[in-house]
């Protein structure tokens, strides 16, 4: 008799020992379920909800309150897309429609150059001609953001040769370097350095670093390529220190002295290298600040 109740409690143990453990199991099964789901859910967008394949009641619970939060960050997240379209299309439109009113400016202004005007006259022309020049390029800077940011198309890729690429775009600013009384020194090493990478926004970016290099330089300019694909622009920038160099990347961040700078040039170039798969970064040391591109790997592999 004792031995059949020892039996009996040994099986009533041992059987909710079973239901515990699958029921633990099943518990365990839709909890991945949720992390894997809402870790997908996250990263795509797609009105796919969250289900699980248990019943426990606890857990149903826990994948409707998730839903339910997905679908609120759902609607914030389209409600930010599109405030970023319009403003984006609104910087598009009213950049586009400064061009025509400048550029008559401009002309007006060339013409009164050729009329005879007093010196003084002829001081106020110049600083109205250079505020003119000034808010034509802050008007092309502001188009070509939209531009670049509201393009959803992947870039097309060529074999380009980055020393070629550099030399090409450090020779056009040869002249305001040497208006600047700058004279770079420029370390490019024979072996030519290849990466599939698209022309025009590789331009883009040398053209936007160079002319940031020039505006913040005290007078020297270093131009290193190296044969890994990494391409380092530095200089002495004595208005500038490390907490404002961290800051250079960030949308419409501007030193105070740079009145005439929309703060998107390196955004921009940011935004382009990492479009082409490269990396870019700032660094300030002893005085001097360094710009780092690197296009280690053939961009087609990561796309």
């Amino acid at each position: 008799m004792q031995t059949s109740f020892l039996l009996l409690s040994l099986g009533i143990c041992l059987s909710v020992i079973l239901i515990l453990s699958i029921k633990l199991y099943l518990i365990r099964k839709s909890a991945d379920e949720i992390k894997d789901t809402f870790a997908e859910r996250l990263k795509n967008e797609t009105n796919t909800l969250i289900d699980i394949s248990g019943n426990d009641a606890h857990m149903r619970a826990l994948a409707n309150s998730i839903n339910e939060e997905l679908k609120a960050l759902r609607t914030l997240r389209h409600k930010f897309w599109q405030g970023d379209l319009e403003v984006k299309d609104a910087i598009t439109g009213v950049s586009h429609d400064l061009r025509t009113p400048l550029t008559s400016i401009s002309g007006y202004l060339n013409l009164l150059k050729q009329e005879e005007l007093s010196t003084k006259a002829r001081q106020y022309l110049a600083v109205i001609e250079e505020r003119t020049d000034t808010l034509k390029n802050l008007t092309e800077e502001l188009f070509d953001y939209s531009v670049f940011t509201s393009s959803s198309e992947e870039p097309d890729l060529e074999e380009l040769c980055l020393n070629h690429q550099l030399e090409e775009s450090l020779s056009a600013y040869y002249v305001v370097l040497k208006g600047c009384q700058i004279t770079p020194e420029i370390s490019i090493p024979e072996e030519k350095v290849v990466r599939k990478l698209n022309r025009h926004l590789l331009s883009r970016i040398f053209e936007n670093i160079i002319s940031n290099a020039i505006k913040y330089s005290d007078g020297d300019f270093f131009v290193t390529l190296s044969s890994d694909g990494s391409i380092t622009f530095s200089n002495h920038a004595s208005c500038l220190d490390a907490i404002q160099v961290g800051q250079l990347f960030h949308r419409f961040y501007t030193v105070e002295n740079t009145k005439s700078s929309t703060g998107l040039g390196l955004n921009i170039a940011k935004l382009l290298t990492e479009q082409m798969g490269g990396t870019i970064r700032a660094e300030y040391e002893d005085g001097m600040i360094h710009v780092i591109v690197g296009f280690h790997s053939l961009p087609q592999e990561s796309f």
